[in-house]
């Protein structure tokens, strides 16, 4: 596993070298709770931008990929919710794909004024007795997302990030971990798991040697005690865990490491794809049964992310090659990649699989040359 803290190593490569191309979370982020409203703005909404009946798994798919149709559907998701959460919007996986498209500068930019506007809220205001989880949520999502963005864009962690750290680490709690939100959406607000290793990839990817200082190496030692006395219950968790190792030492051996590939591997469905279900042990609130045997765009981009920047596999590999393919001949007319959601129906869930679609074609070289 890597060094502690050393630079922008993270989960996100970037060019030959192999630098983590972040400008997220990642999440991831992320990830699956939806307020959706129309920005005030933008004076359209996500339906209109993305087809009649967006979010459809009866949608046609495009003819051949096409990065200009999923920028265009990512720009206006972007603009069609409003940006008032981090642990449940897409806004943090926007981030993330922002790069690896068309008019990236601009994009990151205005994605990125969102998201301070929000953690700067979140950071200056009292404790709402009756919602200490999500913001609790929000804070650790923000300080990761934006630490991130800082590795890959100035290389000098901003000072709301830092004073976001600061909330970080007054808000764990003795067993390392945080009071997360949770509101049966999975990945990112059905369990505490996800709230550490979300703040181990921040930690660990923060310029300046962050996690060297006094305050994150105390928050990563209730961080490491947290994962040894919680170990990883889904597939999902795993590759999360997985990710943030390679930024961080001592929470995981190579063993495991290598059996989370192993057994990520075999979730490949014959198809080239991976499905979402597949990764965890969820139930729908409407107990709609969930499939976990046809692909989708959440689970092929995300695992294929995970094996690149995780798993450090080739992308080469024909298990790789065959996910991308999967992912080039699987975009729908809208420009996304039709993901079932594990809690209920709404687009959000297809939105941020298009993110992780991006992200999986990028790591991969499918879109620039690694």
């Amino acid at each position: 596993m890597a060094c502690e803290g050393r630079g922008p190593k993270v989960i996100w490569e970037l060019s030959v070298n192999m630098k983590w191309s972040i400008t997220l979370l990642i999440t991831f982020v992320m990830l699956l709770g939806i307020v959706a409203q129309a920005a005030a703005d933008s004076g359209y909404k996500m339906e209109a931008a993305a087809g009649k009946k967006p979010n459809r798994s009866t949608e046609s798919f495009l003819p051949q990929f096409s990065l200009s149709k999923a920028a265009e559907y990512l720009d206006a998701g972007s603009r069609a919710h409003e940006m008032s959460c981090v642990s449940c919007h897409g806004t943090f996986a926007y981030l993330a794909a922002c790069p690896a498209t068309a008019g990236a500068v601009a994009k990151n930019r205005e994605a990125r004024q969102f998201l301070e506007e929000i953690a700067g809220k979140w950071a200056t205001v009292k404790m709402n007795p009756k919602t200490p989880s999500l913001r609790a949520s929000q804070i650790v999502m923000a300080a990761a997302v934006l630490a991130q963005d800082d590795a890959i864009t100035t290389g000098k962690l901003h000072p709301l990030t830092l004073k976001l750290f600061d909330w970080v680490w007054d808000l764990q709690q003795e067993d390392g971990g945080w009071n997360w939100a949770k509101k049966n959406q999975a990945p990112s607000e059905i369990d505490d798991h996800f709230g550490v290793t979300m703040a181990a990839i921040g930690v660990g990817v923060a310029p300046d040697h962050y996690a060297e200082t006094p305050q994150a190496r105390k928050g990563l030692e209730g961080i490491r005690r947290y994962l040894r006395e919680h170990p990883p219950a889904t597939m999902h968790q795993r590759c999360m865990l997985l990710l943030a190792a390679a930024s961080i030492s001592g929470l995981i051996n190579n063993e495991e490491a290598q059996r989370t590939v192993a057994d990520l591997f075999a979730l490949q469905r014959p198809d080239g794809g991976w499905a979402m279900p597949g990764l965890g042990n969820w139930q729908r609130v409407d107990d709609v049964p969930l499939d976990p045997n046809t692909s989708d765009g959440y689970g092929t981009g995300f695992a294929l992310y995970v094996l690149r920047n995780g798993g450090k596999i080739s992308a080469d590999d024909p298990r790789l090659q065959k996910g991308v393919l999967w992912l080039k001949s699987h975009q729908r007319i809208s420009g996304c990649w039709f993901t079932r959601s594990p809690h209920k129906n709404n687009e959000l869930c297809s939105y941020v699989g298009s993110a992780y679609a991006i992200l999986g074609l990028d790591a991969c070289g499918a879109i620039r040359p690694k």
